[in-house]
């Protein structure tokens, strides 16, 4: 029984945390002039799932999460004039790039300080992530954009330092704000818990 109360408890949480990922990524502090940006601490919630329940919920969450993503993002895919090329941007631009910031929780046990932990975990989701805009910068939105506005800027750089500074552009800021926001958040939210246990 407790168990199963556990794991209701548990998929609650996801839920919450899952809905206030996606609230946070509409509230955004920059918007890169072709799709991607800076949000308020966006990724932390499923940083956090991940950190505190283990990766296999932290990717089940992300993976939730990162079809939300897509959905919210359909408009961007729009611009992608081939089958191929919409599937492509699908899954690095959102299915890859959001699950796998669901990974953050396999330095947990790993790592002695919980603190250290969560924060090495939200900077190696971030970059796994970048990893992912960048696949997709390269093979998706190269072409696409070296046609238009763009292509003094993509052609000087070539396919992939283009998508490397582009991508740059917002996922630093954004890698910041979450390795600076993730422990803090994490010592909040045990201060409330171990209270709470009072």
């Amino acid at each position: 029984m407790e168990k199963t109360y556990s794991k209701t408890r548990i998929l609650v949480e996801c839920a919450i945390m899952v809905a206030l990922a996606t609230v946070l990524s509409l509230l955004k502090v920059w918007e890169a002039p072709l799709g991607g940006s800076v949000t308020v601490v966006s990724m932390v919630p499923i940083i956090l799932v991940s950190y505190r329940h283990g990766v296999k919920w932290g990717i089940e969450s992300a993976l939730v999460y990162s079809v939300l993503q897509l959905l919210l993002g359909i408009g961007t895919i729009s611009y992608v004039p081939t089958f191929w090329g919409i599937v492509l941007c699908a899954l690095f631009d959102y299915i890859i790039a959001f699950t796998l910031v669901g990974i953050a929780g396999i330095y947990k046990g790993v790592i002695k300080n919980d603190y250290v932990g969560v924060t090495v975990g939200a900077a190696t989701s971030c970059v796994l992530r970048f990893l992912s805009h960048v696949v997709s910068g390269a093979i998706v939105w190269y072409e696409i954009t070296k046609e238009g506005q763009w292509n003094d800027y993509v052609n000087r750089f070539g396919m992939w330092t283009y998508s490397v500074i582009y991508n740059a552009w917002y996922m630093v800021p954004e890698t910041i704000i979450t390795v600076v926001a993730t422990p803090i958040i994490f010592v909040v939210i045990n201060l409330i818990e171990k209270r709470r246990a009072k």
